[in-house]
């Protein structure tokens, strides 16, 4: 009878091997049978492998719980691969059978080996490999005992021991948490109780190395150690039993057992031992790779290296150092029993200038670290007396160095440590492996990293989308949060530009914090620390609030430095008890000079864009006057992005009392250079037009002007008028059309003409004949003044002209002068689906229907 099942498939692919592995592991585990956990692994890692790797199908593993036995399924999709050949089969030869020293069938001889039973059962296109493990007899009575001991080899405690218990959900928020919990983390329940687990668990492992937080979690069983943060803010050191559960309704959650790292043998399972002996000899090699994480995963290859030497030489505290790029220093990578002051990645020299005695390229032993300190200052203030060092070598090269630590004094003797270096030695190579591959990885992931950084940079030249592409490229790949300062104007002092952090709740309590504080300063030749931050958030009282608890660790500051000056600050954070990685640094420094040229790009493009515009509007005319008994509307629009003005222009300005002069020209071009001659025209008409001279000699007059400008100039058409409104509701209008689009005139019973004749353009010859021509608008008529950006408007052949434009405005009787330009300049945009290319002026002038001259 089944009682239990659990199944999953995994892909053709190299790592399917480990994650089965796993899946079988977790789900056994989780069925309390770790007594045929190892068989069944070790068949499920052949034959997954037989699947993805021989056949190259996916494998679908299904483990049945049974009364007696647990069976255990793998299912390909190659059928036709051949059963390996036994010694007692007849014709070993025949296709069906294999070649029994082929590596593709040897998971079917270890099914045979080491399960109780097993077959090969075959469908349509899969073929099933099935087996079983008998189930040990379940026997009331102990299961594990130790030896007694003399009273002083018990472990020793300072106090009760309080074993907190907390209860994780499968939302990795806080469920449950006992007295206990209470007592030793200063948390009170209702404190706690739905919280992220991860804002009080302080976990070894950093982001993407080694099992986070998250991972182990969903393990079915994990032990080792950690930190955690308390109430008054401190972390503490804690050992730790993960166990998976579920409840009645199936809901998967999460015991975590937790004593102080100091008590950890109250939790601490025991070795496994072979044979059935309850210990080895005192002088049995130390195996610090039995049960190790996966050879690519430095991290958790460290972490169980030094949680090994710890065990196995029954010690306090072990810890692990690696040397840096250069060799000069050793690196804080793995600890364990250690104080929480004593972070990842603190940095170490690898000769102090001691004696020969203390050299890190010999295996040492401290007998009494109080009568003679270590030359590694990681056990100042821990209490710990005994200590034995070894170095990690590769090829006579020097990689690292093992420790490990008691706090009696004279615990360990040469010989333990000739052990321990035996065992080093060991496994130097695989974490030399494990080192260059990790540094591949983050060379890879730097180069693609900084490749993404400078094409985001560079696709914007938007002063303050450029301040948030940059945090947000820090964010949280360098830090858990970023702050971005600007220099101030002429030397003054940094202003807090943009903040940002991975939680989003958290940015107003950071910025909060940030603007209580002045800025850094910046110091050209490189990265700084910063304790601002968190010294004022401890000052202020603000460091214990939920909104700040954990936030502020370790800050830097990167000058923004581009073209021989600092230009701002790039400020980058980590949680409390995170260290940066000098790898992370070196990245954040790549990534801050790209910052600092894009920013100053942005700031660059902003400044002459500012300039730019101001520039532009200068050209256009100040606010139309309001002309008694005439309405007036514009509508401009320049090409070009980012230009304000360009060869199109208009104005409208009081000549003398009631006359007022108007024009309507286009500049040949577009953009800039077209728009120095608007400037030009504009203010030359206002200027001759009020002194005195009729519309042909102001156009004269400015036609000399333009060509007096040589190779700058550009010739212009043009449409000049003067109107004067009399007092029987009519107005009286001079005209002179130079190369422009002719004025159309509506009339009151819709009917549309041209209310002036052409006439040369300005800007080409010097002496021109130019002639005015007069008309009266009646009430209720329009003249209509466009440039050829309206009349020219085209979608492949067709094009608006003169006689479209004719027509919508024959459909504008009885609008007003805003409506009438409104209803053209809709028009214009509707007649194609692409933007206009050129610039565009509608000038329109309507006499209000009163009354009848």
């Amino acid at each position: 009878m089944v009682t239990a099942r659990a199944a999953a498939t995994f892909g053709p692919v190299g790592r399917s091997a480990a994650a089965a592995r796993g899946f079988v592991r977790d789900a056994l585990l989780s069925w309390g049978l770790p007594e045929v956990v190892d068989d069944a692994v070790v068949l499920v890692s052949e034959l997954v492998t037989n699947a993805v790797v021989h056949a190259g199908t996916a494998a679908e593993v299904c483990c049945l719980r049974e009364d007696e036995t647990v069976r255990v399924e793998v299912t390909d999709h190659h059928p036709e691969r051949g059963l390996p050949a036994f010694a007692d089969v007849p014709d070993a030869g025949v296709e069906r059978y294999a070649d029994p020293d082929d590596e593709g069938g040897r998971g079917l001889l270890m099914c045979s080996a080491l399960s109780s039973c097993w077959g090969v059962e075959y469908a349509a296109g899969r073929k099933t490999v099935w087996f079983r493990l008998a189930l040990p007899d379940h026997v009331i009575g102990t299961r594990y005992a130790e030896p007694a001991a003399p009273g002083d080899e018990l472990p020793s405690t300072d106090g009760p021991v309080h074993v907190a218990v907390v209860q994780v959900d499968e939302h990795a928020r806080v469920l449950a948490w006992n007295p206990d919990a209470e007592a030793l983390f200063r948390h009170r329940p209702e404190d706690v109780l739905g919280r992220p687990w991860a804002e009080f668990a302080a976990w070894p492992q950093s982001a993407g190395i080694g099992l986070g937080l998250d991972e182990t979690l969903r393990l079915a069983r994990w032990e080792g150690s950690f930190g955690l943060r308390r109430g008054d803010g401190l972390t503490v050191e804690v050992y730790g039993v993960q166990i998976r559960v579920r409840d009645a309704e199936g809901v998967p959650s999460t015991l975590c057992l937790l004593v102080r790292e100091v008590d950890r043998a109250v939790l601490r399972s025991p070795a496994r031992t072979h044979g059935g002996d309850p210990a080895g000899p005192a002088d049995a090699p130390l195996d610090l790779l039995a049960g190790a994480a996966a050879p690519d995963d430095l991290g958790a290859l460290l972490q169980r290296t030094v949680e090994r030497a710890r065990d196995l030489l029954d010690a306090d505290a072990a810890y692990l150092l690696l040397v840096t790029d250069d060799e000069s220093e050793f690196e804080v990578r793995a600890a364990t029993g250690l104080t929480a002051g004593r972070r990842r990645y603190d940095r170490f020299p690898v000769d102090p200038n001691r004696s020969r005695f203390d050299a890190a390229r010999l295996p040492t032993v401290h007998e009494d670290l109080a009568a003679r300190p270590a030359p590694v200052p990681l056990l100042n203030g821990s209490g710990l007396r005994s200590l034995i060092t070894v170095p990690l070598k590769v090829d006579g090269r020097l990689i690292g160095s093992l420790g490990v630590a008691a706090a009696p004094p004279g615990r360990y003797d040469n010989e333990d440590a000739l052990r321990l270096q035996f065992a080093a030695d060991r496994v130097a190579l695989a974490l030399e492996s494990a080192r260059l591959a990790e540094l591949e990885r983050l060379r890879r992931g730097s180069l693609s990293f900084l490749v993404e950084a400078s094409e985001l940079l560079a696709g914007t030249l938007e002063h303050e989308q450029t301040l948030a592409l940059m945090a947000q490229m820090a964010v949280p790949t360098l830090a858990s949060w970023c702050a971005v300062y600007t220099s101030g104007e002429q030397g003054g002092p940094a202003s807090l530009a943009f903040v940002l952090h991975q939680d989003e709740d958290r940015i107003d309590p950071l910025r909060y914090v940030l603007d209580k504080i002045p800025a850094p300063e910046a110091d050209p030749a490189g990265t700084r620390f910063w304790t601002a931050p968190a010294d004022a958030a401890r000052t202020g009282g603000l460091a214990d609030s939920p909104e700040l608890a954990g936030l502020l660790g370790e800050t830097v500051v990167l000058p923004l430095a581009a073209r021989n000056r600092v230009i701002g600050l790039l400020v980058l954070g980590a949680p409390a008890g995170v260290r940066f990685r000098q790898e992370m640094l070196e990245l954040a420094e790549d990534l801050s000079r790209r910052a600092a040229l894009a920013l100053d790009n942005s700031r660059l493009y902003s400044e002459r864009t500012a300039t730019s515009q101001a520039l532009q509007r200068s050209l256009l005319p100040p606010e139309l006057p309001e002309i008694p008994g005439v309405e007036v509307d514009v509508f401009y629009q320049a090409a070009g992005e980012g230009n304000e003005v360009g060869g199109d222009f208009y104005d409208l300005f009081p000549i003398r009392e009631g006359t007022y002069g108007f024009a309507i020209g286009d500049v040949c071009g577009t953009g800039p250079e077209a728009a120095s001659v608007t400037g030009l025209a504009r203010h030359s008409l206002r200027l001759l037009a009020r002194e005195g001279l009729d519309a042909p000699q102001v156009l004269r007059r400015l036609n000399a002007a333009i060509l007096d400008e040589g190779s700058r100039s550009r010739f212009l058409t043009l449409l000049y008028g003067e109107l004067t409104p009399r007092a029987d509701g009519c107005t009286e209008l001079s005209l002179v059309c130079a190369g422009h689009p002719l004025p159309l005139r509506l009339r009151v019973d819709g009917q549309v003409d041209q209310a002036a004749t052409p006439q040369p353009l300005l800007g080409v010859m010097e002496d021109l004949e130019l002639t005015a021509e007069h008309l009266v608008l009646q009430p209720g008529e329009v003249l209509l003044c466009v440039t050829d950006g309206v009349t020219e408007r085209r979608e492949g052949l067709r094009m608006l002209g003169d006689d479209g434009l004719a027509q919508v405005l024959t459909g504008c009787t009885g609008l007003t002068a805003g409506a009438v330009a409104a209803r053209v300049q809709r028009a214009v945009e509707r007649f194609a689906p692409e933007p206009p290319s050129d610039d565009m002026a509608i000038l329109t002038l309507r006499v209000p229907a009163q009354r009848a001259c």
